[in-house]
């Protein structure tokens, strides 16, 4: 039973966390899962099924961009995931409604230990 309220749990935060981390740098599919797995010391540890459909749907909502990077040497080309404009907004409105969500639950479950 745990496993189902985790998913759900961490579904509804994966798209700030993807703009977040793009927010930095440009980064490709494998970069993004790496740095997010370290960043949340191993609590968010997507799979390239769950992490691709997330890119596909933030670039059909304009959020982000992608482009192929040039192959130097032996290294292949890859695509590269660039957060735009109309994402860099929905982040701060997306994160102002996290922050908020986040408040109530903490003053409801603090409020329930006592």
């Amino acid at each position: 039973m745990n496993d189902k309220y985790e998913r759900q749990m961490k579904k509804g935060v994966l798209d700030m966390l993807v703009l977040k981390l793009l927010e930095e740098e440009p980064k490709y599919g494998y970069q993004l899962i790496t740095e997010m797995k370290e960043k949340s010391d191993g609590t968010f540890f997507l799979k390239e099924g769950t992490l691709y459909p997330i890119l596909y749907r933030l670039e059909d909502e304009g959020f982000v961009e992608s482009k192929w990077s040039e192959p130097e040497g032996k290294q292949v080309a890859r695509k590269y995931y660039v957060i735009t404009e109309q994402g860099n907004m929905a982040l701060k409105e997306i994160s102002a409604i996290w922050k908020q969500i986040n408040r109530g639950v903490r003053r409801i479950m603090e409020g329930m230990e006592k």
